[in-house]
């Protein structure tokens, strides 16, 4: 099943995702739909701006840690690489086939000529937190939450996140999110200069789609040009570098012992027991 929607408001292009019976999450097959659609949309000439947004009141919680955990799907894990030995007990192999669909997905968005907009419902964890911070702009709801959340399963970041979170916030505040893990209202988002606007429940999605049909009528080569010159002055030109050492980091670290007493106190709803391996 296809768990990506993609549908046409004029010249907007929504991207929506829907998986809401794993709360969004990216397993291989979804974050290759999700590529898919953002390669569609960031290309096609005809859509001026894009919306990426969840259902049922979440946008994403990431990387579908229930089909990690359950060692994923063969015929998934044969796309990318056919001879993928899973006789390993660790899971960053597992982690590295969604993280690449994922990171390309990024890189696409920053790339493309025309704003990508997140339209946060709901929370946004881990590497839906990071997807949302790669748009251009961040519109949410008066329900929505941030949460940095990898350390919660003993995981360094990903999906850009820690290369956005200081250049957003500043350095000081990217360590509090990553290090204390607080999770964020809209309001205290905004306040820190993590999105760009809040909107009531009931509106949200016409909001949104107003702003998005706004930038799609306007001066689109100029706003492609000048999103071009922003990301060189903050050096999103080594966007793709980082995400490489994100991958390289958290299929790591996935592969170790702390993940493993991570992700299984995950679900059994307990403590973990971190031991620094």
């Amino acid at each position: 099943m296809n768990h990506i929607g993609m549908e046409r408001d004029g010249a907007v292009g929504i991207i929506t995702l829907d998986r809401r019976e794993r709360f969004n999450s990216l397993d291989v097959a979804t974050a290759q739909d999700l590529r898919k659609a953002g390669l569609s949309y960031a290309r096609d000439d005809s859509i001026r701006a894009v919306v990426l947004r969840g259902v049922d009141g979440v946008f994403c919680s990431g990387a579908d840690l229930k089909y990690i955990k359950a060692g994923g799907v063969a015929d998934d894990l044969s796309y990318l690489k056919p001879d993928a030995d899973r006789s390993s007990e660790g899971f960053g192999e597992l982690f590295k086939q969604i993280l690449e669909y994922i990171h390309s997905t990024i890189s696409e968005i920053k790339r493309a000529p025309k704003p990508f907009i997140a339209a946060v419902d709901g929370i946004a964890a881990a590497g839906g937190f990071g997807l949302a911070m790669a748009c251009d702009l961040v519109f949410a709801s008066e329900r929505a939450s941030f949460e940095w959340a990898y350390a919660r399963t003993g995981l360094t970041g990903a999906e850009s996140s820690t290369f956005f979170l200081p250049r957003l916030i500043g350095l000081r505040r990217a360590m509090d999110l990553v290090l204390l893990n607080p999770r964020l209202d809209a309001r205290k988002a905004m306040e820190m200069g993590l999105i760009s606007a809040v909107y009531p429940v009931e509106n949200f999605d016409a909001e949104v789609l107003a702003v998005a049909r706004k930038l799609a009528d306007g001066p689109t080569r100029a706003y492609a040009l000048a999103k071009e010159l922003i990301n060189q002055a903050a050096g999103v030109d080594r966007l793709d570098y980082h995400l490489d050492r994100e991958l390289e980091n958290l299929t790591r670290i996935a592969d170790g012992g702390d993940f493993a007493s991570g992700i299984a106190s995950f679900f059994a709803k307990d403590t973990p027991t971190f031991k620094g391996k």
